[in-house]
């Protein structure tokens, strides 16, 4: 079987490949397009995948879409006929694309791939949108049975699915649905907060730490809880939509409304951040967590759950559902955004046309280049560089630069899906030195003071340096940092979003790591994603080449090639 993912046209395009029962390859539409969360027709994307397997369109048993249109359109004419006449701009808007278009989404997806590449496309089938969650969830995991929580926005009508899985199968048990949404109310805090939703919600979770545990933020959590939802024992919610306007508008929420409610102006994007905005992310946070762990006890019949969907980006409730005990072991895995919905999309087809779950998957599933390849594009520039001899050459050398003071761009191997840089597209900097944070994010990232950096460490020294009892490979849950000698990576609350690196995972990351660690006896370094603020992370040697030298990056470190600013 070759099965070709695709996920499109809301946010994070993607598109994957699966082989004879082996994942070949999996990337981001964004990585090729360089435009941030592109939303597009993954044509690239899909080109990449055919030309690492050598194959043709024709030779495709299936292309598969992360989601199911029909029941999709149902949902949205539904809430713009029940929000009448409060939804008619936006049904004069949303209609006619939907009935041009994306209703026949077989058809458009047929033609987008028929014009690509210039043969007949496969008939196109389609899995719902929370179960292609789940099923990346399940099949990386590793577990043979679990229980699946989803958390997200909204699929077709779900917003919270409860999913059992045991060998080949998976179930979905119950499910919460559409107006009544977790990322919803989660990114209606992100749009009153300043920031873009579908975006930016990552920068509430940021920002809550460092807001203060006083009567104004308990007030602000009893009112999220009093007025705008309910919560009952089971973790269920619902929303009072009349604080909100996703329904039938563009905005999230009914700006006014929020604003009385919570004594203040909505903040503008770019303006400063008060002591209030820091208490109010601070109590959605706190509700959203409080939520999401009482889901996880009224679900429990597993030793083992997989989280997924946008929610679970949220590494902060995924710690403190790891720290609530509800279960021995939690997975959540590296692309659990519609990211990875492509992947996940091609291993339900799989599992409900074999009758066989794909296992092992590794992240690093994007894009990667030879040496002459990256010379030439080096070469191109007129740059001058040296040439490590060795891995072992190579690692020693970027660890001492490390200890400089430098930080480095760091470029090898395969691509990682997902929104997490895993050791092959990231910038690095010495963790033990206290002006790092405040150095990457001004003079590399032009991002957010605020915003803390995430710690790659050796997996077998992480219990030591933090509270973390397993492996955590992809900056999915943060723990307490134990250790004073890593203030660039310790956040506020005294908390990281750690990355486990192994010798299994990413060997040449591995031994950096070892290197760094011999040299200084600390396991630790910075790790961010290769990128600047507003761009994607760097796919292509001419991406990382160009973001060195527009940033203010000491040395990029590029296969065996080293280039100093």
């Amino acid at each position: 079987m070759k099965i070709l993912g695709i996920s499109a046209y809301y946010h994070d395009s993607s598109a994957a490949l699966i082989v004879d029962d082996k994942v070949i390859c999996a990337v981001q539409e964004e990585r090729f397009s360089r435009k941030k969360h592109d939303n597009s027709f993954p044509v690239e994307a899909c080109r990449y995948c055919l030309s690492v397997a050598g194959i043709e369109l024709t030779d495709l048993d299936a292309v598969v879409f992360y989601e199911k249109p029909f029941l999709k359109f149902e949902r949205i004419l539904v809430s713009q006929i029940t929000s009448f006449p409060k939804s008619l701009p936006m049904f004069l808007r949303v209609m006619p694309l939907w009935l041009k278009e994306k209703l026949n989404m077989r058809g458009n997806i047929t033609k987008q791939l028929e014009n690509a590449f210039g043969q007949k496309a496969p008939m196109v089938s389609f899995v719902e949108h929370h179960l292609s969650h789940a099923a990346l969830a399940y099949c990386s995991s590793g577990y043979d049975e679990a229980d699946i929580l989803v958390v997200d926005a909204v699929g077709e009508w779900a917003t919270t699915s409860i999913i059992k899985a045991e060998g080949n199968k998976i179930e979905i048990i119950a499910e919460q649905r559409f107006p009544d949404s977790i990322g919803f109310l989660y990114s209606s805090a992100t749009q009153f907060l300043g920031f873009s939703v579908n975006s930016d919600e990552y920068k509430v979770m940021g920002l809550a730490p460092y807001g203060e545990p006083n009567t104004e933020t308990k007030h602000f959590i009893k009112m999220i809880k009093d007025e705008l939802v309910k919560i009952d024992a089971l973790g269920t919610i619902q929303l009072n939509l009349a604080y909100f306007s996703f329904q039938y508008g563009d905005k999230m929420i009914r700006r006014k409304k929020w604003e009385s409610l919570f004594g203040f102006k909505q903040r503008e994007p770019y303006s400063d951040l008060t002591q209030k905005h820091k208490n109010l992310a601070f109590a959605f946070q706190f509700v959203t967590e409080y939520i999401i762990v009482r889901l996880a006890k009224g679900f429990n019949t597993s030793n083992n759950l997989c989280l997924c969907g946008g929610v679970a980006l949220n590494c902060s409730a995924n710690g403190k559902l790891l720290k609530s005990g509800t279960y021995r072991n939690i997975y959540v895995p590296f692309a659990p955004g519609d990211c990875g919905c492509s992947l996940g999309a091609a291993l339900a087809y799989n599992i409900l046309h074999s009758g066989k779950r794909i296992t092992n998957i590794s992240p690093y599933l994007g894009p990667k280049f030879t040496s002459s390849e990256i010379e030439r594009t080096i070469m191109d520039t007129g740059l001058s560089y040296e040439v490590a001899k060795s891995d072992e050459e190579l690692c020693e050398y970027s660890a001492r630069l490390l200890i400089k003071g430098n930080i480095i761009g760091w470029f090898q191997g395969r691509m990682e899906l997902g929104p997490r840089a895993l050791g092959n597209r990231s910038i690095l900097a010495d963790a033990r030195n206290p002006r790092m944070k405040d150095l990457v994010n001004s003079r590399i990232k032009f991002r957010e003071g605020f915003r803390p950096f995430a710690p790659s460490v050796l997996e077998e020294y992480a219990s030591t340096i933090f509270s973390c009892v397993g492996k955590s490979p992809y900056m999915m849950f943060t723990y307490d940092v134990l250790s004073d000698n890593i203030p660039a990576v310790t956040h506020v609350d005294s908390s990281a979003r750690i990355q486990t690196v192994s010798c299994k995972d990413n060997p040449l990351y591995y031994q950096l790591l070892k290197s760094f660690h011999s040299l200084t006896g600390c396991p630790v370094v910075l790790n961010t994603s290769f990128n600047v603020m507003g761009e994607p992370i760097v796919c292509s040697p001419k991406d990382a080449i160009n973001t060195f030298l527009h940033s203010g990056l000491d040395y990029l470190v590029i296969g065996k090639f080293i280039i100093k600013k």
